[in-house]
């Protein structure tokens, strides 16, 4: 019954009128990297984390080339040339899914986790701080290190990192999470199975540190191999560094959380055209903001934000898009939409959310839906350029963003074939945009 109840909330919800006006993104710089492989989308999907890392002066960048080098670059910010590494790191990029993450730790060693797919962990730190000469290949702990999925560093306010996978496959897998102690030089095992698929299904996560230190996490449930199985996002955060960790009323869970016990903070039903593994942020205060996308307002797939604020989950609908489709299948999908990413930044009692996408109803480019008061129903939809980018998904440098709100994002236009299939086309440009969004 209290489901029901909340699924009819959420429809209430997504009733309001949303008012979104075109304009032209300006003042973007374009930073290019190098020539990377473009024959699918390994090099730009959402859930890298991340693609770009910086510290207060450098950052770096991370790519395979045409041949399957993992490629690792540097600048200054008051560069505007990469200064390339062709690692002797290679991945198998005929699978999309085998994408490359790198974080810095707080002493400024670079830390490369690639070429994942239900496969044994690949995983190098840098000799030196700030270099791009690397370990031998090493384990972190080495156990439940031989089906991973998914690698995704999060950096800590105090210079620790996390390492998020799953360990299984999809429709059955468990979320793990590692944590490396830059004082004692190592890692160490926080969790096995924070979200326990129970031999039944798998929760596809996205997640966030906030300026508290606060670890939140969000993630919606999957049934089976099909994209269409996916329903519900469910929420949990830890205060201790994730050792512990609670839901959006402050109730503590029982270890491993399961379906039954998760926080179901917006009920989604399957073949509703849920998307997995996006993205969120949290504001100044510490709200969680999520960004997805679901069948909405016109019966088709729309970008929604679901957000706390004030103590109480609502959920944003944008309401622009016209165009339907479906996801029904497995592997990697041709989709005619991008997944999204989020950021916000609240001044006052306004917060500013801007999500970032790419669809073939605005020409396939990079795309921008900025809402300057998310209270509001206000909608500004920029374009940051026209150029088709293909199968281009939206990641970005969160340390620089946490740091001075200048948004790096990186660019390459990508081609993907339906149901993880390969493009036959040449190399093409990997490049950094960089801009204020508000």
């Amino acid at each position: 019954m209290k489901k029901t109840v909340f699924i009819f909330f959420c429809a209430w919800l997504l009733t309001g009128n949303s008012h979104a006006q075109n304009s032209r993104h300006e003042n973007a710089a374009i930073i290019n990297a190098g020539m990377g492989w473009a024959g699918n989308s390994v090099n730009t999907v959402v859930f890298r984390k991340n693609s770009l890392t910086s510290n207060d002066s450098l950052q770096f960048i991370s790519y395979y080339d045409a041949d399957g080098n993992v490629v690792i670059g540097k600048r200054r910010f008051t560069d505007t040339a990469w200064q390339l590494t062709k690692t002797s790191l290679k991945g198998n990029i005929k699978d999309a899914h085998n994408s490359i993450s790198v974080m810095l730790d707080g002493d400024g060693y670079l830390h490369v986790a690639w070429d994942h797919h239900n496969n044994a962990l690949r995983y190098v730190k840098s000799k030196e701080p700030l270099e791009t000469g690397f370990t031998e290949m090493m384990p972190m702990t080495g156990t439940s290190e031989k089906k991973v999925s998914y690698p995704e560093f999060y950096k800590l306010p105090g210079g620790d990192l996390l390492f998020f996978y799953r360990d299984g496959g999809s429709g059955n897998g468990n979320l793990v999470i590692n944590k490396y102690s830059i004082k004692e030089k190592k890692w160490v095992r926080l969790h096995s199975n924070l979200i326990d698929g129970e031999g039944k299904r798998n929760a596809y996560w996205q997640a966030c540190v906030d300026a508290k230190g606060y670890i939140h996490i969000s993630w919606v449930w999957r049934e089976s191999p099909d994209v269409a199985s996916n329903h519900d996002m469910c929420y949990a955060v830890s205060k201790d560094g994730g050792v512990s960790w609670q839901k959006s009323t402050g109730e503590k869970y029982n270890l491993p959380v399961s379906a039954e016990t998760a926080d179901v903070i917006c009920a989604i039903p399957t073949n509703s055209e849920l998307i997995n593994q996006t993205s969120m942020c949290a504001d100044e205060k510490g709200n969680p903001f999520i960004a997805t996308y679901w069948r909405g307002k016109n019966n088709v797939p729309q970008y929604q934000v679901i957000y706390k604020k004030g103590g109480t989950w609502k959920v944003k609908d944008p309401g622009f898009r016209k165009t339907d489709f479906t996801l029904s299948g497995r592997g990697t999908k041709q989709i005619p939409v991008s997944r999204p990413q989020i950021v916000c930044s609240s001044k006052g009692r306004k917060t500013a959310v801007a999500v970032v996408f790419r669809d073939l109803e605005r020409g396939n480019g990079v795309s921008l839906a900025v809402i300057k008061n998310v209270a509001g129903n206000k909608w500004i939809l920029k374009d940051l350029s026209t150029e088709n980018v293909g199968s281009w998904e939206p990641t970005y440098d969160t340390e620089r963003w946490q740091r001075s709100k200048v948004f790096c994002l990186f660019v390459q236009h990508t081609e993907q074939a339906d149901g993880e299939g390969v493009v036959v086309t040449g190399p093409r440009m990997v490049r950094v945009q960089e801009f204020k969004l508000w």
